[in-house]
């Protein structure tokens, strides 16, 4: 299974268990892709999830960097404007590290990267 895909599920699987609701997955603009779009408490969350396999190309939020944070809330302000959505929305991150295995080995979820 590629690395991006299975972290996407392993994220899925965690927000679900925080009670996200997934109602997206794989979202593309012209201006990005966001990988997964939930609903909790009345709010879009869009989730950009990074997924490493060691750290040998560097943590995952080192790829978040500020054109990407950019990307990430215009591809938002399309999909919430596209479905009429005027309730509040944040864009968070998903960052995890894997082993060769493929087995967790850093896992953490920041909330609103965009401020």
């Amino acid at each position: 299974m590629k690395t991006g895909k299975l972290g996407e599920d392993i994220a899925e699987k965690f927000l679900k268990g925080e009670g996200y609701q997934i109602i997206f997955r794989n979202f593309k603009t012209r201006y990005s892709e966001i990988d997964l779009i939930a609903k909790k408490d009345n709010s879009l969350v869009f989730v950009e999830v990074k997924t490493r396999v060691g750290d040998d190309f560097g943590s995952p939020e080192e790829a978040i960097n500020k054109r990407k944070r950019r990307r990430l809330k215009r591809a938002a302000q399309a999909f919430a404007a596209f479905h009429h959505w005027e309730g509040s929305f944040r864009i968070d991150a998903v960052c995890i590290v894997l082993n060769k295995e493929s087995e967790i080995t850093q896992f953490r979820h920041h909330e609103n990267i965009t401020g």
